[in-house]
């Protein structure tokens, strides 16, 4: 064992002999340290007994580390040495808990785009189609054709959604003063849209905070009912609804819409009471002449079966089959109806009724369906709403006849307040037949 007391000097000079694979000078101020050259590197090392092993720990590059503090170093390590504590496994603990502290610091950092994603991935099996896609264009980027008819000033493709800038902070930032200032920018423009859109994002950050990798990032009151009193306007329950001497007016501008496929549309949302999304998801396949029924992707439930109604029946019959879409648009990417608002919106002016939203015809089947007497649980039933009492919940399992007595009806006195004659119940879809009742 070679050992003289290193200097600068030696250490420069200090070459790997010929035939050898390393080559060890020790020191003798602190005998447990060497520096060991192989080819093209020379360190400073430990080495010392532990429990009658060999313990080697390299220090550190010569250029790296300045002699004095490689003496020290060894001097650590020999303390440790003497009181039992393996330094190769101190050093991989400090290693360990150096990455644990970056990866925690690189995590905290991260947009908490990141934690919308997982929320969203172990939400979906538990939310229905739309509400996923709800959540989806709250973060999309923006920039795409836009495949809905466009509002006055409008540009072409869509906008980036209304919490992408938010969620690309890191989720500790997002706090009450920053979620304040977003909902005042967001109310100022689109209340409606604002106040669903904080549901939602404290229904994320709730969830988040049960979750042990986002605990401690999330800011308890970033989404308080205070800052929710204060910014965002106060609920109001829409009324738009067709009233029945209204009923004439609004058929007859509708029928004269020169796109059918609109026409049969907003007709059908009416005399089925389904949600916008509802109707316009309707497939070939889920419609069955033969048995009268027709099966709707349900937004809460999934799907639901309900009577195909006479009319209704002759009015998908007479719709041209280009896709698999009941609905469908040859200009949509889709291939299905996108946007029959507009067209809407031009019927009811013409028809010089007030304001009436396309979810005010499913506010209109429920209201009108009252005018037959039918009872609240078969009209509820028909439009998918959740049953509202004990006995709906658990003692009401009403088939589908039963359903279609009562909805038949409803559609009847309807077309009969419209001055239009309901088809046969027996009639086959596509040929007009005239109640003689």
């Amino acid at each position: 064992m070679n050992r003289e007391r290193l200097t600068p000097e030696r250490i420069r000079r200090l070459n790997l002999p010929v035939g050898v694979a390393q080559h060890f000078l020790w020191d003798t101020d602190a005998p447990r340290l060497a520096v060991r050259v192989t080819p093209g590197a020379k360190s400073f090392i430990f080495e010392a007994k532990l429990n009658r092993k060999t313990v080697r720990v390299t220090i550190g590059d010569v250029r790296a580390w300045k002699l004095d503090a490689a003496r020290d170093e060894a001097r650590r390590l020999q303390t440790m040495i003497d009181q039992g504590v393996d330094p190769r496994q101190e050093k991989r603990e400090r290693i360990a808990a150096a990455e644990a502290k970056r990866e925690e610091a690189q995590r905290i950092a991260t947009p908490a785009l990141d934690a919308w994603q997982a929320y969203l991935a172990a939400r979906a099996p538990r939310w229905g189609e739309r509400t996923l896609i709800d959540h989806q264009r709250l973060v999309a980027a923006g920039g795409q054709p836009k495949t809905r008819g466009r509002r006055p000033g409008e540009g072409s493709t869509t906008q980036p959604g209304s919490l992408l800038l938010l969620l690309s902070d890191p989720l500790e930032k997002i706090d009450g003063d920053r979620v304040r200032e977003w909902l005042q920018d967001e109310a100022g423009r689109r209340p409606t849209h604002a106040a669903l859109t904080f549901r939602y994002l404290r229904a994320f950050l709730n969830w988040c905070g049960d979750r042990p990798d986002y605990r401690e990032q999330v800011q308890a009151d970033a989404c308080s009912a205070r800052l929710a009193r204060d910014e965002l306007p106060k609920k109001s329950a829409r009324d738009d609804c067709l009233q029945r001497e209204q009923l004439p007016a609004w058929f007859a501008a509708v029928r004269q819409i020169g796109n059918p496929v609109i026409a049969a549309y907003l007709q059908t949302a009416l005399l089925t009471g389904a949600r916008r999304e509802e109707v316009a998801g309707i497939r070939w396949e889920d419609v069955d002449f033969q048995w009268r029924s027709m099966t709707i992707k349900d937004k809460v439930d999934g799907e639901r079966t309900i009577p195909l109604t006479p009319y209704v029946a002759s009015l998908l019959a007479a719709l041209p089959r280009r896709n698999e879409w009941v609905f469908s648009s040859p200009a949509a990417a889709s291939g299905r109806l996108q946007e029959p608002r507009i067209q809407h919106n031009k019927a009811v002016t013409t028809a010089g009724l007030p304001a009436l939203s396309i979810h005010g015809l499913r506010r209109s089947f429920g209201t009108l369906a009252e005018w037959v007497e039918c009872p609240a649980g078969v009209s509820a039933q028909i439009m998918g709403h959740k049953p509202s009492a004990t006995a709906e919940k658990h003692y009401r399992v009403r088939p589908l006849d039963l359903l279609r007595k009562w909805h038949t009806k409803i559609e009847g006195w309807i077309l009969e307040q419209a001055g239009i004659d309901q088809p046969a119940e027996d009639a086959r879809p596509g040929f007009r037949v005239i109640n003689a009742a």
